[in-house]
């Protein structure tokens, strides 16, 4: 792919890509015995793994995002292609307070917007602050929620997941929304950056 590093030689650099796909299918009990049966050492072992691999995933999440969100001059934020449509500054707004409701509601933790109310629109420096403080509280829950309880089921859209895959569904929802939001950088003349990491 376009976006692929290459060895010396040419050869697409898959290692990475490797190492998540092995982690995920062990984690879902296809390589190696499920959770359950393995020894408390290997447990431990496989839940700091999965504990760095959500920190990973979410460290280049924050860093897409901000990304994003800074290539957007200040007196855009209020723009929306159409009236129906929320504005740059919503479509970030949305993420921090779906994805913080989320972990919470479905973890029993402590919202951080519990007791907040968000303006509609929010200005630049103040979407970037509330990112941040979003993307902290995900830090904090994944270093500090217990192994077992990542493993524990949720309910998701109406489907049962795993709490470690509840991370990664969020992290797609803001996926979602950041794609949406190179649109507007578009549609207002400037030039996104390109792909910059999983």
């Amino acid at each position: 792919m376009g976006h692929e590093q290459t060895t010396g030689n040419g050869t697409p650099e898959t290692t990475e890509k490797m190492k998540r796909s092995t982690f995920l299918k062990n984690m879902a009990g296809f390589g190696i015995a499920s959770l359950g049966g393995c020894s408390t050492g290997t447990a431990n072992s496989d839940i700091a793994r999965l504990k760095q691999e959500l920190a990973t995933a979410w460290e280049r999440s924050e860093k897409m995002t901000l990304t994003n969100v800074d290539q957007m001059p200040s007196e855009l934020f209020t723009f929306k292609y159409t009236d129906e449509a929320m504005s740059f500054s919503e479509q970030w707004r949305h993420c921090v307070i779906y994805t913080c409701g989320q972990i919470a509601g479905r973890t029993g933790i402590e919202n951080p917007y519990e007791n907040i109310k968000l303006p509609v629109q929010i200005p630049k420096e103040d979407v970037i602050r509330e990112l941040k403080k979003m993307y902290g509280f995900v830090r904090t829950s994944i270093q500090e929620m217990p192994g077992e309880k990542l493993q524990t089921d949720c309910d998701f859209a109406g489907d049962t997941i795993p709490v470690w895959r509840l991370f990664y569904a969020l992290e797609n929802h803001i996926v979602h929304h950041r794609g949406q939001c190179v649109v507007y950088l578009r549609l207002k003349g400037v030039v996104p950056q390109g792909y910059y990491g999983w």
